[in-house]
């Protein structure tokens, strides 16, 4: 890193320094970040306070989809702030039914349930999914048991971590939830065999796997690992946090395969990046196993989450923006595929959630590209060590990328 700081004469300006000294100073030590302290964004632009513009090329890990601070969600941010922001589900409010209609019909389910974080949103699916299993499918008490992939993403919780098969997001944090069972992404013949026994009640699975380094399944994997649960009457979860609303193409990742899942967890661009925003949804007979009590959250579906995420949601649609990354991310792959830089392992992905491998003999060449990049204007962060994740907003134009493959292509040029 300090080779590469010296090559492109990488110096913090007096005002970035204080700001990431006191970050530093007072906050845990559980993230990374590049050397960047951001305070305004627009579109598919950020600025540093020293008033540098750079493209977002991560959006808030796919939050930012319909891109920084869009007028429309932000007008209805603000004119619901001004008039209530927070009932909890104790009481009705004039909003919460709207929004429940708006996202269960767009998607084509009975119910949702309305959560914060997407980390929230997978505990209630698991949870909704095991009381279904209970109730409905006969399972015996405490024994139903979760499938889920090798190198999936879904979470930071105890749970969550408990069939995570990342040993940073494991170490030193047990001891575990038991009730899961691991087989490897893309794998029919190993989910087939798991689903054999009879006490499963719901496999869980990332469309595309983003955080392990968009790893793109064989076509055909969803269509047939759903058929496969509903032969063996298990649910189907797609975590589609980060794939879904329009990220990859579509507006859900699943669509390319016409799948209509059991249970689908959404978050991230639910509220274009204003603030948390999750839901779960599914049909009345899993989504009714819920009595009331079982299950709540005191900021899931307050006024202020149902405008914005209503009003995100038109953002997506009116705007036709599954379109635009879809067009946009297949010029942008065979755009960076033409480069053909001896450094450029492998390029995968699906609309506007792409990723570069970068084949490198310094296991540090991701994250040094990553600072050239940051110099040069635009914002990425490796992932798993050799693997860039390209996500920009998905507002963004063939000018604006062609502007950004320039600056990719002179990076890695510059990268010893």
């Amino acid at each position: 890193m300090e080779d590469v700081n010296e090559k492109v004469n990488i110096v913090l300006s007096e005002r970035t320094k204080y700001y990431i000294d006191r970050e530093e100073k007072y906050s845990a030590h559980n993230y990374h970040p590049l050397p960047v302290v951001l305070n305004k964004g627009e579109g598919v632009y950020v600025w540093d306070v020293d008033g540098k513009r750079y493209y977002d090329f991560l959006s808030g890990y796919s939050a930012v989809n319909q891109g920084h601070c869009h007028p429309h969600i932000i007008q209805a941010l603000t004119d619901q702030a001004a008039l209530l922001t927070l009932t909890s589900r104790a009481f009705h409010s004039d909003v919460f039914g709207e929004y429940a209609e708006f996202l269960t019909k767009t998607f084509g389910f009975d119910k949702m349930l309305p959560m914060n974080s997407g980390a929230e949103a997978v505990e209630t699916a698991i949870k909704i999914a095991r009381k279904w299993g209970y109730q409905k499918k006969g399972i015996a008490q405490n024994r139903a048991k979760v499938i889920t992939a090798s190198e999936n993403f879904h979470g930071r919780t105890i749970n969550i971590v408990s069939f995570s098969t990342d040993e940073t997001a494991k170490n030193d944090f047990g001891p575990f939830v038991e009730g899961y069972v691991t087989v490897p992404y893309n794998d029919l013949e190993a989910l087939g065999n798991a689903l054999q026994d009879k006490d499963v009640v719901a496999f869980l699975v990332e469309p595309i796997q983003g955080e392990a380094g968009v790893v793109v399944p064989d076509e055909g994997y969803l269509a047939k690992a759903f058929a496969l649960c509903q032969e063996n009457n298990v649910l189907f979860i797609a975590d589609e946090i980060q794939t879904g609303l329009c990220r990859t193409g579509k507006l859900l990742a699943c669509d390319y395969e016409d799948v209509h899942p059991n249970m689908l967890i959404l978050g991230k661009a639910l509220s274009g990046g204003t603030m948390p925003i999750s839901a779960v949804l599914a049909d009345d007979e899993v989504m009714l196993c819920l009595k009331p009590g079982e299950h709540g959250s005191t900021y899931g579906g307050s006024p202020l989450a149902s405008k914005v995420a209503i009003a995100s949601l038109q953002v997506l649609l009116e705007g036709n923006m599954a379109d635009n990354a879809y067009k946009m991310g297949v010029y942008f792959r065979e755009r960076l595929k033409a480069i053909q830089h001896p450094y450029i392992q492998e390029i995968r992905g699906k609309g506007l959630l792409n990723a570069l491998v970068i084949q490198h003999e310094n296991d540090n060449a991701a994250w040094d590209l990553c600072l050239l990049l940051k110099e040069k204007g635009l914002l990425a962060k490796p992932t798993h060590g050799n693997k860039i994740r390209f996500a920009p907003p998905l507002v963004i134009t063939k000018e604006q990328i062609d502007e950004c493959l320039a600056i990719i292509e002179q990076c890695l040029n510059l990268l010893d």
